[in-house]
């Protein structure tokens, strides 16, 4: 299962579709903003059942968030003893390098700057899909 967590209603439908195309079928469950990230991670609120929240295989995270932003959210899941070992792909708009500093030293396990074309996004999101869900090996 992956956790896409973005504010953008057009990024997430062009994520969403990327997914779709892979051949590995993975659910992809989308939420709106860092608290919504934080609710469902935690299991808490709405999320609170854990068959409609299963714990994720991986984590597309966008830094620019309302409510609470993705670096808070990506610190708290890599303090967790439960999340930590899930891997946090940020997926953003931001070049800026101390973004990319505070991602790296709060354990992101990649970095990737959304391109300006959607095709290139649908493209970087069929490779990071074939890495990250067929390619590399996650702890059970």
């Amino acid at each position: 299962m992956i956790l896409l967590v973005e504010d953008n209603e057009d990024h997430a439908m062009l994520v969403t579709l990327a997914f779709e195309d892979l051949e590995l079928k993975y659910e992809l469950h989308w939420v709106k903003n860092g608290s919504e990230a934080m609710d469902y991670l935690y299991q808490r609120g709405v999320y609170s059942n854990p068959e409609n929240s299963p714990r994720p295989d991986l984590i597309l995270l966008d830094l620019r968030l309302p409510l609470i932003d993705g670096h808070e959210v990506l610190k708290a899941v890599k303090e967790s003893c439960d999340l930590k070992t899930i891997p946090v792909v940020i997926l953003t708009s931001s070049e800026n390098q101390g973004d990319i500093t505070r991602a790296y030293s709060n354990y992101a396990n990649s970095y990737l700057v959304k391109p300006m074309s959607s095709d290139l996004l649908v493209k970087m999101v069929d490779s990071l899909g074939e890495y990250w869900l067929k390619w590399n090996r996650h702890p059970v």
